[in-house]
């Protein structure tokens, strides 16, 4: 029962955690991708065009590695605990 309860509470926490690096890496990239707008624009630009330029610079984000090595949040800690189960029951 202990780690059944082990394993949702910890899936539980690594998902807030995921999510918060998640949105923290997104929001990154975002501004990031406006300051490179305005850095080649200084006078503003059209407007559509930046949200343009921004949402196909997200859309570029997402298919990127990145997004996909913030899996390694579950992953790392899941093998971490497991091995640490392994030792301490193999003996």
């Amino acid at each position: 029962m202990n780690l059944i309860r082990l394993i949702v509470f910890g899936f539980l926490f690594l998902s807030v955690i995921y999510l918060a690096v998640a949105w923290y890496s997104r929001s990154v990239r975002h501004e990031k991708l406006e300051k490179e707008w305005d850095e080649d624009h200084p006078d503003g630009g059209d407007r559509a065009k930046r949200q343009t330029f921004i949402t196909q610079g997200m859309i570029d984000y997402n298919d990127s590695i990145r997004p996909k090595l913030l899996l390694l949040i579950y992953i790392v800690p899941m093998l971490f605990v497991g091995a640490i189960l392994y030792i301490t029951n193999a003996n």
